[in-house]
């Protein structure tokens, strides 16, 4: 398979033309209506016949027909999916305040009663005059990888990805990357952005944290990238900043609890770190234990990724006795992914059977 040729899906409807790969799994295909669709390469076959109209027509959904969802701002434009395919209506007409550019990033729950299982979907917003070419990537490590790309018309916003908890953890640190400009017509000039934002994924347990908004009749979570020409931006902290704010709980304007954060034991090169739901979180309400889990396990990650160069640190991890799963996760953690650490029972006098203390090696 390569690129240029057409290709039938084989369990679904539809098929196109190949444009471009992304890994060696996923194929990129442009179908008739001339959006690009990701696909699994085993999910497509090369057809030889001209079975498809390749001709790219304008998307438009039939009066008799109802899109199975659709989103809608308080201001007209509207954002729609027929058939399971993203397609965006835009609003024409070019507003004063729209020469300043406005951009923001949204993430909305599909379903919002049941915020601990449900999926989400991404969208970008231009809230401008101004056509945006796009790129949303995600950090790994110290590279990239594009998540979605694209061009979003004016005053439009436009569906970038769906996604699910399982993908939170690689999407802390996410970069929009713009180029403003405009079509058939003469405009000022404006630079090139690239905007880094964290993203703080324990927003996603918080239902309450979803807020009304203009660009949506849902609620939903809201991060600005760029506000009237100037691109947001984050001081991104270093180690010791990250030793204050790691464990941190973030909730609405409220104050974070500062004994979620790594404590370090008078007299001593221990850290501290008490891994207690009720110490972690504000609330668990709509997260059941295997949220609470999995949260527990990403703050013993980010804790030993922050001390892991400084050879000799102990850090402590108290779990409480309970009945043995978080510390049994805990072991299993350091066996596949911190093999170098080592391990063993904290101080029985101080914690008794509820504390695991590593040894960074």
């Amino acid at each position: 398979m390569k690129i240029g040729d057409k290709v039938r899906f084989i369990h679904e409807t539809g098929g196109g033309v190949v444009t471009a790969f992304r890994g060696k799994d996923m194929v990129m295909v442009e179908g008739a209506d001339g959006f690009e669709i990701p696909m699994p390469i085993s999910e497509c076959v090369s057809i030889d016949t001209n079975e498809y109209n390749f001709e790219k027509k304008t998307v438009a959904p039939k009066p008799a027909e109802a899109p199975k969802q659709q989103r809608n701002d308080s201001r007209g434009a509207k954002s729609v999916r027929i058939d399971d395919e993203p397609v965006v209506t835009y609003r024409p007409k070019e507003r004063p305040e729209g020469e300043r550019l406005n951009v923001h990033l949204a993430y909305l729950p599909m379903d919002e009663k049941a915020l601990s299982n449900t999926r989400f979907e991404a969208y970008l917003i231009n809230d401008s005059n101004y056509s945006l070419y796009y790129a949303y990537s995600a950090a790994e490590g110290k590279c990239w990888r594009v998540r979605g790309c694209g061009l979003l018309e004016p005053n439009s916003k436009c569906f970038i990805e769906e996604f699910g908890r399982d993908d939170l953890n690689s999407m802390e640190h996410v970069c929009v990357q713009l180029l403003p400009f405009k079509e058939d017509k003469s405009f000022g000039m404006k630079a090139a952005m690239n905007v880094e934002r964290r993203i703080d994924v324990v927003k996603f347990y918080k239902l309450h944290l979803f807020k009304e908004n203009p660009f949506f009749d849902e609620n939903a979570l809201m991060y600005e990238i760029v506000v009237d020409d100037k691109p947001v931006k984050e001081i991104f902290a270093d180690a010791q900043e990250m030793q204050r704010m790691i464990m941190e709980k973030k909730s609405g304007d409220t104050a974070p609890r500062q004994s979620a954060a790594p404590k370090l034991q008078k007299g001593s090169d221990i850290v501290e770190v008490d891994l207690h739901a009720d110490s972690l979180l504000e609330t668990t309400a709509g997260m059941n234990s295997f949220d609470i889990l999995n949260y527990q396990l990403d703050v013993v990650r980010r804790t030993l990724d922050l001390y892991l160069k400084d050879k000799g640190r102990k850090i402590v991890f108290i779990h409480g006795k309970g009945e043995g799963v978080l510390r049994n996760a805990i072991s299993q953690e350091l066996r596949r992914k911190y093999p170098r650490c080592i391990s063993q029972d904290a101080s029985f006098q101080k914690y008794g059977f509820g504390a695991t203390m590593v040894i960074i090696k």
